[in-house]
C-alpha cells in the first residue's frame, strides 16, 4: 500500500467498491433462491413465514458474526431486514397463486 494517505484512501475505497459489488451479487443470487422457495411454498399452501427456521438462522448468523469479529446486532439486523422482504416476496406469491 502507498505511503500517501491520498492513494491509500482512494485503495481502501476501491476495495470497499468491490465488496459492496460482491455483495449486490450475492444479495440477487440468495432472493433468486428465496423466491424459489416462495413459489414452491405457494404452490403446495404452506405458510410464507416460518420462525423456526428464522431463529435458527439469527442464532447462525450471530454465531457467524462473532467468530468474524462484526458486530452481533449488527448481523441480526441485517438478516432480519432480509428476511422481512423475503416474506414479503412469499406473501406475493401467495397471493398470485390464490387469485389463480
Amino acid at each position: 500500500m502507498s505511503t500517501d494517505p491520498q492513494q491509500q484512501l482512494a485503495e481502501l475505497r476501491r476495495s470497499i467498491d468491490n465488496f459492496d459489488a460482491a455483495l449486490i451479487h450475492i444479495l440477487a443470487e440468495r432472493f433468486r433462491c428465496t423466491q424459489a422457495v416462495g413459489r414452491l411454498k405457494a404452490e403446495f399452501d404452506m405458510p410464507p413465514a416460518d420462525p423456526d427456521r428464522e431463529k435458527t438462522q439469527v442464532e447462525r448468523l450471530r454465531r457467524l458474526a462473532a467468530e468474524a469479529d462484526l458486530d452481533t446486532d449488527f448481523a441480526e439486523a441485517f438478516l432480519n431486514f432480509i428476511i422481512k422482504e423475503v416474506i414479503r416476496h412469499h406473501e406475493a406469491f401467495r397471493e398470485e397463486a390464490a387469485a389463480r
